[in-house]
């Protein structure tokens, strides 16, 4: 079989149409990702137009010709919307036709008809707009961290520059001062087979973006707290062991700070889960805003919170744990017009050693926290021999202070 420009056009239809109902399959498995499914109308919408193309000759130009432009500039646009609705941006209806009004009104006009290198001029312009709004719209989101998306803007970029170019190559280039009925042949078999692959790349890619976006929201939904954005315990204990092991390589200064917020309990009896939510996120905000965007912090369960901070001093430390407290103090003053007046302590423990005792380090936060509540609540304390000491005494007692759950579990 010949790679003529007729092979070409009946195996392009037959391929948008298979990846136009394949990604309308993938889409059918996970609604979810509804720019799958933009996609796969635009690749159907493509194989009909290039059904139409194929009927040159047969068929009148209105419908072979500005009809067939027509559905092939709706086509990109669909792929283009298909972009917005992939990062949650509105669908823009007029666009989706634009393209295709302006090529049929213009196509009316006596200068443009009679013109075929302007028709083909103007054609092209308005699938590179498109191609590259595309490419725009990924390139937008690209915060997301999606590998995917930068083989999809360059493909679309690189698709677009050359639909562009097509017409002033066809001038320029020498074969057309030789042989124009040949170097047409040649220039259309180029052109036609470049459209194929780049229509089977880029839906391979299309629907790779969408698959690593899945995977992403389902790891993010296992290490991240829903509530606050920030890691949640399993995520936290992770990254703090990953901390650990960095340190027995690269020794540092480390502090590791544990954080309660004051009579939460109270709080969400007075105002309710929902205000007692708001508080919550209050207090990340407060965080976050305190500390490096390097520091790890992360939401252990209910009101209780932990931050490892690398790097730092003991009084780096404690400003950071005193920023933490006063900020939020200051911002849960009062909360979505109701008078809260929520606060928190914090327990503080700095390690210059070689080794990074992670699950030992916790404890001895957890115990300056405790003395932090016992002594007035709203303030920092730091780890220190008095307080491990006087822990180490109630312990000991065994009977003045109840075991936690997880201990108490452990001690069964």
């Amino acid at each position: 079989m010949n790679l003529d420009v007729n092979t070409l056009f009946m195996v392009t239809i037959y391929v948008e149409a298979i990846l136009g109902l394949l990604l309308l399959f993938a889409w059918a498995q996970n609604t979810a990702i509804h720019a799958v499914c933009w996609w796969g109308f635009a690749h159907l919408i493509r194989a009909g137009s290039v059904m139409l193309f194929g009927m040159y000759g047969s068929a009148p130009d209105l419908v072979t010709i500005d009809l067939a432009n027509a559905l092939l500039f709706t086509a990109f646009a669909v792929t283009w919307t298909g972009a917005r609705v992939f990062d949650g941006r509105p669908v823009e209806p007029i666009y989706l036709v634009t393209g295709a009004v302006i090529w049929l009104l213009v196509c009316r006009l006596p200068v443009v008809a009679d013109n075929v290198d302007l028709r083909s001029l103007m054609a092209s312009g308005i699938i590179t707009a498109y191609t590259w709004l595309t490419a725009y719209e990924f390139w937008r989101g690209r915060a997301e961290q999606l590998v995917s998306r930068w083989p999809a803007i360059f493909m679309l970029f690189a698709h677009g520059a050359l639909f562009l170019l097509r017409t002033p190559l066809v001038a320029v280039l020498p074969w057309s001062q030789t042989n124009s009925d040949m170097f047409g042949s040649v220039w259309l078999t180029v052109l036609s087979f470049e459209a194929l692959l780049f229509t089977i790349s880029i839906a391979f890619i299309l629907l790779a973006m969408a698959k690593e976006r899945t995977e992403l929201r389902h790891r993010t939904a296992a290490m991240v707290d829903p509530l606050t954005g920030i890691a949640n315990r399993r995520s936290f204990l992770q990254d703090a062991a990953s901390i650990a092991k960095q340190h027995g390589v690269d020794p540092r200064p480390t502090a590791v700070l544990l954080i309660d917020l004051d009579h939460f309990k109270s709080i969400n009896d007075r105002f309710g889960h929902a205000l007692g939510d708001r508080v919550l996120e209050v207090f990340t905000d407060a965080a976050r805003k305190a500390m490096r965007t390097t520091d790890l912090i992360g939401r252990l369960g209910g009101e209780e919170f932990a931050a490892v901070i690398r790097d730092t001093s003991r009084d780096k430390a404690v400003a950071v744990a005193e920023r933490i407290r006063e900020s939020f103090a200051q911002a849960a003053q009062t909360v979505d017009g109701r008078p809260v007046c929520a606060t928190v302590s914090i327990g503080i423990v700095h390690c210059q050693e070689v080794v990074l005792d992670m699950p030992e380090l916790l404890a001895q936060a957890d115990q300056a926290l405790y003395f932090a509540k016992e002594h007035g609540r709203n303030r920092v304390e730091i780890a220190s021999l008095e307080i491990l000491a006087q822990a180490g005494l109630e312990a000991s007692a065994g009977s003045k202070k109840p075991l936690p759950d997880a201990a108490a579990q452990s001690a069964a």
